[in-house]
């Protein structure tokens, strides 16, 4: 028996997309899938080929470019033809997991927007952008086993927060936050001591997933200092199920903004691109904002040459994110604590005002780009609820 895949013309997910996950059929046992439309081909069973049964990405992203070119012709391919039967699945009847192995995971500050508006918030007095801000992409070493796939619940953290008396108490998150991002896949790995030169970097990068980089801001308030986020970041990062690859995103290319002053030559690309992405943020089903990727200062290239800039080596399956996405705009800013400005601002929640996340929110981050037909493309989603704290005794 065979199946027809079907999507409409303007789906998110036509053939200018076709994302990558990792997906569980009824059956049971982990496989690499695509998705098209609201249905999933298994690619073990499409091209014969059992490579792809797999508990996540690596063994296509480890085999490089070129590789990765043939599967996407080939399923383009598939997906006008008809397929066997048990290699087409609906969306709905299967179970998605982490798509890839993440070895190292590391959180930039790359948004111009969101570092001026945190610079006004924590330093009214002061110049916002510190004074290495324009010169290189700065971020932090995040901790890639808690690294989650979209859905999955998380639980409010506990640390050491700040009182009125300036000694800290011992609890759970009062402030916690989200942060709208865009993650970046890493391929091919490169070696220890071999930085990735910014003209290589589309040899090593595969593709693109969203990310919600979850933050208990009175956490980090007082740990941050001096050596920047621990363990008001480190509880949690929620992945999209589906990575879009690299090549889906041509027609989304758009020059980045004007880099005041030039960067050094290792970070100078012949053709600097960003990516035209626009994000969405919804809390508890209510749309509070629209962050736009095209204005971020510092490009996916940028922050891969600087990640190894010092010989650190990348792996397959490592994650690279943008940090928080922000714009000019009120409405554009990726995270509650710039929506509600630090919490003296609340935000309009349906008939509530909020101004951090309380037990029970969910939120959901959903993306698309600038298709090669008149469709756009999709990015799936990156969904979280929060649980309250465990029982500290």
């Amino acid at each position: 028996m065979r199946a027809r895949l079907e999507a409409p013309d303007d789906s998110p997910f036509g053939p200018d997309n076709l994302p990558y996950g990792v997906f569980a059929p009824p059956g049971g046992g982990h496989r690499i899938g695509v998705r098209f439309g609201e249905q999933v081909i298994d690619l073990a069973l499409a091209l014969e080929d059992s490579s792809f049964i797999a508990t996540d990405l690596s063994p296509l992203l480890v085999q490089g470019p070129a590789r990765w070119r043939e599967v996407r012709e080939r399923v383009r391919e598939l997906v006008e033809s008809e397929l066997p039967f048990e290699a087409v699945h609906s969306l709905a009847d299967v179970s998605t997991a982490l798509p890839i192995r993440v070895g190292d995971y590391v959180d930039f500050y790359a948004s111009i927007d969101h570092a001026t508006n945190l610079g006004r918030l924590f330093r009214p007095d002061a110049e916002p952008l510190l004074p290495n801000w324009r010169h290189l992409p700065v971020g932090y070493h995040g901790r890639a086993g808690t690294v989650v796939v979209s859905g999955t619940d998380i639980v409010r953290p506990h640390g050491q927060r700040r009182t009125d008396s300036g000694a800290p108490d011992f609890g759970p998150a009062r402030r916690l936050d989200i942060e709208a991002e865009l993650g970046f896949v890493v391929g091919v790995g490169s070696e220890l001591g071999t930085p990735i030169d910014i003209s290589e970097v589309e040899d090593h990068l595969f593709g693109v997933a969203l990310v919600n980089d979850w933050s208990a801001r009175d956490i980090q308030a007082w740990e941050y200092q001096p050596l920047g986020p621990f363990l008001g970041k480190s509880f949690a990062t929620s992945l999209s199920a589906w990575v879009t690859p690299l090549a889906a995103l041509d027609a989304a290319r758009i020059p980045l903004p004007e880099q005041s002053p030039p960067p050094l030559p290792y970070l100078t690309a012949a053709d600097p691109w960003g990516l035209d992405i626009d994000l969405t943020v919804r809390w508890n089903g209510h749309t509070v904002a629209h962050p736009p990727y095209g204005r971020m200062y510092w490009s996916p290239a940028q922050m891969l040459a600087h990640l190894t800039a010092n010989g650190a080596a990348t792996r397959t399956g490592d994650l690279f994110a943008s940090g928080t996405i922000s714009g000019p705009e009120p409405d554009q800013r990726g995270s509650f604590i710039e929506l509600s400005w630090g919490g003296k601002e609340p935000v309009p929640v349906g008939d509530e005002k909020r101004t951090f996340l309380e037990d029970g929110d969910e939120v959901v981050i959903t993306a698309s780009a600038r298709g090669a037909s008149t469709a756009r493309i999709g990015l799936g989603e990156v969904r979280g609820r929060i649980l309250p704290a465990r029982n500290r005794s």
